[in-house]
């Protein structure tokens, strides 16, 4: 009888449960019922604590793309959502720059949720499948992006030579870049791809745009974000559109995405849905009063661009602040031709949670 609990205590041991065990002797029958009752109890751990609900760990990065984040965090809308499915939650939140510390925080499971643009989620995506099985939460917005140049030269990126320096958050792999290079294999060809990067060089947004008005500074392009290209355009009358993201891609896609692990996804339905519910809300609280979602942003973000400048950012047809992926397709497909990906998406829904799939998208 003493063997059969010492198995026990050996199958806990391998589960590293911390379940004490009573120590028997030969011909304890009551000993090891309630060996056998621990190990039962045992088995049902796991389950249970894949279903604790009640906390969220999200990261954002700064500015106006993440907007229906702020709106969810100044109305404490996961707070009630989560309620009315019964439950409290507790909600973390985390500022972090570029995608790469994002995806870090995601794999090392320190953030249950992060946020960048669509790229790098897809990459994420890519590498992830099988194992983390990361997949996007929701868009945030379809924004576009502007290659502003302030030489006169430039008006294609056919004028771009050697001596030209475009900014990028992150040269060869953001946002900005992968867009561009989607764009150099359509003008140069497929094998060229790369072609831009180049001449391109990793510089923060602000540094880029004060570079680009002040003039006289190798940088001389800037693939640019709201509210730079704003600002850039009316600072400096040599400051002009190169082309847009939309023109890259067919037209308004999604700028930014919240993605997340198969893990938390599945093991905290409730505080997901509300999550999800809530980022929903947050897109039609914006529809419904740009005004009050301008002055969010200021107060949430502790902006110092003008109200003025926020509000017309906002207003503008330009920018659509919504849940639902614009474009995303168009991603996945050019950046899998190019060899990046290495896993072809049939359609947008296979890596976005289904929880998304509900409202149009692509």
């Amino acid at each position: 009888m003493f063997t059969g609990i010492a198995a026990l205590k050996q199958i806990l041991r391998v589960r590293s449960l911390h379940v004490t065990l009573p120590s028997a002797p030969d011909g304890s029958r009551r000993n090891l019922r309630m060996a056998c009752a621990l190990l039962s109890a045992s088995l049902l751990l796991p389950s249970l604590s894949a279903h604790a609900e009640g906390k969220i760990r999200i990261a954002q990065q700064f500015g106006i793309g993440y907007l229906i984040l702020d709106v969810v965090r100044d109305r404490q809308l996961i707070q009630k959502h989560g309620r009315q499915a019964g439950i409290e939650i507790d909600v973390d939140w985390s500022s972090l720059s570029g995608a790469t510390g994002m995806n870090e925080a995601l794999i090392a499971g320190s953030i249950d949720v992060v946020s960048a643009g669509v790229p790098p989620m897809l990459t994420m995506w890519d590498r992830t499948r099988g194992k983390q099985n990361v997949k996007a939460v929701a868009a945030l917005g379809s924004l576009p992006n502007y290659l502003l140049s302030n030489n006169p030269a430039v008006k294609t990126i056919k004028d771009l030579g050697s001596k030209d320096r475009i900014a990028v958050p992150a040269a060869g792999v953001g946002f900005q870049s992968r867009t561009l290079q989607i764009e150099a294999a359509r003008v140069f060809g497929k094998d060229e791809f790369k072609r831009l990067d180049n001449i391109s060089v990793s510089l923060p947004h602000p540094d880029a745009t004060a570079a680009l008005i002040a003039g006289g500074s190798e940088i001389n392009t800037h693939f640019s974000s709201a509210p730079f290209y704003y600002q850039a355009l009316a600072a400096n009358k040599n400051v002009h559109k190169v082309l847009s993201s939309y023109d890259i891609l067919g037209g308004p896609a999604t700028f930014n995405v919240l993605y997340s692990t198969q893990k938390f996804h599945d093991e905290n339905p409730k505080t997901y849905k509300a999550f999800y519910n809530a980022l929903v809300e947050a897109a039609q609280l914006i529809k419904a009063d740009k005004a009050a979602a301008a002055d969010i942003f200021i107060r949430v973000q502790n902006s110092k661009l003008p109200l003025e400048l926020v509000r017309k950012i906002i207003e503008d047809p330009e920018n659509d602040f919504t849940v639902s992926p614009h474009r995303t397709h168009v991603y996945a497909e050019e950046l899998h031709k190019l060899g990046v990906l290495k896993n072809k998406a049939a359609s947008w829904k296979e890596y976005f949670f289904e929880e998304a799939h509900a409202l149009p998208g692509s």
